[in-house]
């Protein structure tokens, strides 16, 4: 296995374990929908530290899952919220995403 494909699989485990220890800390209640959505977000937010390799490419492996945590656990809140305010937005019939 090469190194980039290495990053790859540890940022996507790394991410996904981020996911489910958010899930059992969490005060909601665990359905089998809201456990997979989450591991699937933390998993592929968490990968996107990878195009750090794009902008640095001699950027060493342990920075750049230091950098997947770090987004695996503030960037998968952010994406949840957004995802959040736009599935409200539709319920109430607001066809621009102004918060207004």
């Amino acid at each position: 296995m090469q190194e980039h494909e290495k990053s790859l699989y540890s940022l996507l485990i790394m991410g996904a374990l981020i996911a489910v220890a958010k899930v059992l800390a969490s005060d909601d209640p665990i359905t089998p929908r809201l456990f997979i959505s989450r591991v699937i977000l933390g998993s592929f937010v968490s990968v996107i530290a990878g195009a750090v390799l794009i902008q640095i490419p001699e950027a060493s492996p342990l920075a750049i899952q230091g950098l997947g945590a770090a987004l695996g656990i503030a960037g998968y809140q952010a994406v949840e919220m957004w995802l959040r305010r736009r599935a409200a937005g539709k319920k109430n019939g607001s066809v621009t995403n102004d918060p207004e």
